[in-house]
C-alpha cells in the first residue's frame, strides 16, 4: 500500500504558498480607488478655491456689479407759450427728430394782429417824441415873452409911481392951502381921489410885475419839462422803450406760435390733435434725448463702501446682449434709498424688526459717441460694474 501524505504538512505549505490574481481581496481594492479619487477632489478643490481666490484678489474685490439697473434721461416735455388753436402738428409718437425741427404750429392770426397793434403804439409813441421836441421852441419862446412882460409890467409900474407921486405932491399943495381958505373943498376932495387912485394904480402895476414873473416862472417849467422828455436819443424814452418793449413780446408770441424740438431725440407722449385749443404750460408732447442718456444702478448698501465719483463703469444692455458693452462714469450718489423719499416712509410699529437690505442709487453717465452707435431707450434694464479700485 502506497505512503499517504501527513494533513500537518499540507497546511503548513498552503499557509506559506503566495495569493494568485483569482483569490484577490476586493475590499483592499475598492478602498484604494476610494483614496484616489477623494486625492484627487480634494486636489480641485483646492485648484478651484486658489483661482476663486486670485480671482477675487486681483479682480473681483476691484468691482462691484449690479443688474438693479435701468437706463434714465432728462426728458424735454414740450408745453406751447401761447394760447391758441393748433394749426399743424408735424410729428407723431416715436419720429425721430432734429434740434429746431417743427413739432407743431398754432395759429398765428391773433399773434400778426398784436404785432400790427404794437407797430401802430411804436410809431405814435416817436410821433409824440418828436412833437414834443418841436414844442420845446415855442416854450422857449413864451419864456422870452414872459421876460418882456415883465420888462414892460416894470415900466408901467414905473410910470404909476411917478403919478401916484404927482399926486401926493398935489394933494399936500391942496391941503397947505386948504388952511388959508385959498383952495375950495371940491377942489382938495379931487385931490384926494386923485391921489388914492394913483396908489390904487401903483398896487396894479405891482401886481401885474408879480403876475409877469410868476408867468415866466411857468414857462420855464414848461420848458424845463419839455427838454427833460426829449433828453437824449428816441430810443431811450421811456413811452417809446415801452412800445418798443410791447412790439418785441407780440413778435416773440408770434414766433412762438411755432413750437421746435429743443434737441435730438424721440417724440413720446404726444396729446395734441390738430384744431385743439391749447394753453400755454399745458403738456402736449414729450421728447427724450438719445445720446444725453444715463443709468441709475441701485447698488446694495454694503457694496458702495468704495464707490466714489469719478470711477469707471463697464455696463451691458439686455437690448443688445454681451456683444455691446458701454463705458461711463460714476457721476453722483443719490442723497438717499428710495424708500427714504417716499411719500409714506415704511415704519415698524410692532417692534418686531428685520433688517432689510438696502439699496441706493448711483448715477452713471453714458458716453454720448456710445449711444449714437448702438441708442438706448428710458427704463431699459442695465447690468453695471464699478471699477472701485481705479
Amino acid at each position: 500500500m502506497a505512503d499517504q501524505p501527513d494533513p500537518e504538512i499540507i497546511a503548513d505549505d498552503l499557509a506559506q504558498a503566495p495569493l494568485t490574481a483569482d483569490n484577490e481581496t476586493p475590499k483592499a481594492t475598492l478602498a484604494e480607488r476610494r483614496k484616489t479619487w477623494l486625492l484627487r477632489l480634494a486636489g480641485v478643490v483646492g485648484v478651484v478655491a486658489l483661482l476663486w481666490l486670485a480671482y477675487y484678489i486681483l479682480i473681483g474685490s476691484r468691482h462691484v456689479s449690479t443688474d438693479n439697473a435701468y437706463v434714465g434721461a432728462d426728458t424735454a416735455q414740450v408745453t406751447p407759450l401761447v394760447a391758441g388753436a393748433v394749426d399743424s402738428v408735424r410729428v407723431a409718437n416715436t419720429q425721430v427728430v432734429h434740434k429746431g425741427d417743427i413739432l407743431l404750429t398754432i395759429d398765428p392770426a391773433d399773434a400778426r394782429l398784436a404785432v400790427a397793434r404794437a407797430e401802430a403804439d411804436l410809431a405814435a409813441s416817436e410821433r409824440k417824441y418828436r412833437e414834443t421836441g418841436a414844442t420845446g421852441g415855442a416854450l422857449a419862446a413864451q419864456v422870452t415873452a414872459r421876460a418882456s412882460d415883465i420888462a414892460r409890467a416894470e415900466a408901467e409900474l414905473t410910470a404909476t409911481r411917478a403919478q401916484a407921486e404927482k399926486a401926493r405932491v398935489d394933494l399936500s399943495r391942496r391941503q397947505d392951502l386948504a388952511r388959508s381958505g385959498a383952495v375950495s373943498g371940491e377942489e382938495l376932495t379931487a385931490a384926494q381921489t386923485a391921489y388914492s387912485a394913483a396908489r390904487a394904480q401903483l398896487g396894479v402895476a405891482e401886481a401885474g410885475i408879480a403876475q409877469a414873473r410868476a408867468s415866466r416862472a411857468a414857462a420855464q417849467q414848461q420848458y424845463a419839462a419839455n427838454q427833460e422828455l426829449v433828453s437824449g436819443p428816441i430810443a431811450t424814452n421811456p413811452d417809446v422803450a415801452a412800445a418798443r418793449a410791447r412790439l418785441d413780446t407780440a413778435r416773440l408770441d408770434l414766433q412762438r406760435t411755432v413750437i421746435r424740438a429743443p434737441f435730438d431725440g424721440i417724440v413720446a407722449q404726444r396729446s395734441v390733435q390738430i384744431g385743439q385749443r391749447v394753453a400755454p404750460g399745458t403738456p402736449v408732447m414729450t421728447v427724450v434725448p438719445v445720446d444725453r442718456m444715463y443709468v441709475d444702478a441701485n447698488y446694495k448698501e454694503a457694496q458702495l463702501r468704495k464707490v466714489r465719483v469719478g470711477q469707471r463703469v463697464r455696463l451691458k444692455s439686455d437690448l443688445y446682449g454681451g456683444s455691446v458693452e458701454y463705458h461711463g462714469r460714476v457721476v453722483g450718489l443719490a442723497g438717499g434709498t428710495g424708500s427714504a423719499f417716499a411719500i409714506i416712509p415704511a415704519q415698524n410699529a410692532t417692534g418686531n424688526w428685520i433688517k432689510v437690505v438696502q439699496r441706493l442709487p448711483v448715477r452713471i453717465a453714458l458716453d454720448p459717441a456710445e449711444l449714437r452707435d448702438h441708442p438706448l431707450r428710458v427704463g431699459l434694464s442695465m447690468d453695471a460694474t464699478i471699477d472701485v479700485g481705479g
